[in-house]
């Protein structure tokens, strides 16, 4: 079985940052988990690792798609595992880093995606009555078509919801039904960060004023410029559509900035349903402590257990705080 290592929780907490400490130090490599960062051009409003951090230990699915290329969550299980693979059967250890958590429990419950090919007009209509009608409206339809899969899906993510929508109308049974789950044969040791939400929510609060003083309206501007459109699904997500109707002149740049930190906040709390502080599968370390020392033990740990026979590094973190050593962006 393959020893993988997650590191998850809510953004804004260091996981980028920890996952290289821990990859250099226990020859790892890292696999993307976030759903926006496999997109190129989006770096500064998805806070994704710089070419010099890329640098200190391999990174995979970062970078790997233009905007507007259409990307499926069973097209991430499938380069997902290959990528796992590939990795430990290079002798080194995945580090699968990410807070999208559609993407990490897909890959560690084994889900099996219906493979129903994408049905561009019908996502057509469904979007114009999205737009038309409200989230809220078309949610209500796949309600009342598969309750089951609506239960599982945000109503403001309309993507999801034209998904399944899409996929329930061309199978005969729903598409709730037609998700099932496996485990994968992996030895799987589960980290999660968090911390208070007050800090939280400061944390990505100052983030997104550095994200405006590194350049993030001229990275939008240069994306437009390269002919992309903002209404492509990666450029809704937070930060480059509020930047984009900034741009636009639909509003303040003050305003822009305002529903970037709002919405940032609602994304965590989101977050937080698919990482929930209650899951015993998840060793959860608050990032306000001292726990840089305890979850490289534990890490170290986890691999003499799972391959004993193999020599991991003597710890040589110190106890020191946790903000101090990573350095957090």
């Amino acid at each position: 079985m393959i020893p993988l290592i997650v590191i998850a929780g809510p953004t804004g907490t260091g996981k980028s940052r920890l996952a290289i400490l821990l990859a250099q130090k226990f020859d790892g490599e890292i696999i993307n988990a976030d759903s926006r960062q496999i997109y190129r051009y989006l770096n500064i409003g998805t806070a994704k690792p710089s070419p010099a951090e890329m640098a200190q230990v391999p990174h995979h699915l970062f970078d790997i798609l233009n905007p507007d290329q259409e990307f499926s969550l069973a097209e991430y299980l499938r380069v997902g595992k290959k990528t796992i693979e590939e990795i430990y059967g290079r002798h080194k250890i995945p580090f699968l880093v990410g807070g999208s958590g559609q993407y990490v429990w897909a890959l560690l419950e084994g889900w099996s995606i219906p493979a129903v090919k994408p049905d561009y007009e019908l996502r057509r209509r469904l979007s114009e009555y999205a737009s038309r009608y409200g989230a809220d409206s078309l949610y209500e339809m796949l309600v009342q078509k598969d309750s089951a899969a609506a239960a599982s899906i945000d109503r403001r993510n309309v993507r999801r919801v034209i998904r399944a929508l899409e996929v329930s109308q061309s199978s005969p049974v729903p598409f709730s039904s037609l998700k099932t789950k496996k485990e994968p044969d992996y030895h799987r040791l589960i980290i999660g960060l968090t911390a208070d939400r007050d800090v939280l929510y400061q944390r990505v609060d100052s983030r997104v004023d550095e994200m405006i003083k590194a350049g993030l309206i001229s990275e939008v501007e240069k994306i437009l410029e390269m002919g992309y459109s903002l209404e492509l699904q990666p450029l809704q997500s937070i930060g480059y559509k509020q930047i984009g109707k900034f741009l636009k002149g639909e509003i303040t740049l003050q305003q822009a900035i305002e529903l970037i930190k709002t919405e940032t906040h609602r994304y965590i709390r989101h977050q937080y349903t698919w990482f929930k502080l209650n899951d015993r599968r998840i060793n959860w370390f608050n990032i306000q402590s001292d726990v840089l020392f305890e979850i490289s033990i534990l890490v170290g740990n986890f691999l003499h257990q799972v391959s004993p026979k193999d020599e991991h590094q003597n710890n040589n973190f110190q106890k020191s705080s946790f903000i101090d050593q990573l350095i957090l962006k």
